[in-house]
């Protein structure tokens, strides 16, 4: 089956370069010139990647990626012009799975494409996609994650690092281990953009009922970063 790209900018050139570059991977390219028509392209066409610009007419990138997370998980890769650490932080904060700044070159722009749709194929090669922590489960497949068999609403970046960790119990991330595994790229902005997903990632773990679980804790080990850890009776 073709692979779909929606590409989101209200500059029509950009969107031509990037089409071509698309093309070249053997894309079919969904085109929108502002906010309101990438939602309802990408609802009617559920493409496999998108292409969003943050700055564009009648809803912007942000509010657009929010509304994309809410309905799926398809990755979403921001291009904007505004390169602030803060302006990154709030992008990989909602969801977005990338975060490019222009002037860009249109061919790494298809490389990071490459990279996040390798970095998300394991679970659809059929690797392992389901891990259990005394009342905790995880599901990678459709990003779902439980306990007591009561639904986590949690983010996709959320998910992401509580299945990592619980994969490797024991096992010490830094700050970087976490960006590189997690969002499948070297991050060059404010890595506290992790203690800002695991902070939000805690609460909501903390808010379900039965909470704490001594099967299991995501620990602070300071100094270093954090750990999924499993004690020996569990």
């Amino acid at each position: 089956m073709e692979k779909k790209i929606l590409i989101a900018d209200d500059n029509p050139e950009i969107i031509d370069i990037l089409e071509t570059y698309a093309k070249r991977d053997g894309y079919l390219v969904l085109r929108a010139k502002d906010g309101v028509q990438a939602i309802d392209l990408f609802t009617k066409n559920m493409p496999d990647i998108v292409l969003l610009d943050v700055m564009m007419p009648r809803k912007n990138g942000y509010d657009v990626c929010k509304e994309i997370r809410s309905l799926s998980n398809t990755p979403v890769i921001l291009i904007t012009a505004r390169g602030e650490d803060s302006d990154r932080i709030m992008g990989l904060d909602i969801g977005a799975d990338d975060y490019i700044v222009k002037p860009f070159s249109p061919g790494e722009v298809m490389a990071r494409v490459r990279a996040v749709l390798r970095r998300l194929a394991p679970a659809d090669a059929g690797n392992q996609a389901f891990i259990v922590h005394g009342n905790l489960s995880i599901r990678l497949e459709d990003y779902v994650a439980t306990y007591n068999e009561a639904p986590i609403n949690l983010t996709k970046k959320e998910l992401e690092i509580l299945w990592l960790f619980a994969e490797n119990p024991g096992k010490v991330f830094t700050r970087d281990n976490l960006l590189n595994s997690v969002w499948g790229y070297d991050y060059f902005g404010d890595a506290r953009t992790v203690d800002t997903h695991i902070k939000r990632l805690r609460a909501k773990m903390d808010a379900m009922p039965g909470m704490p679980d001594k099967a299991w804790e995501i620990r602070t080990i300071w100094g270093v970063g954090y750990k999924f850890e499993v004690p020996a009776h569990a």
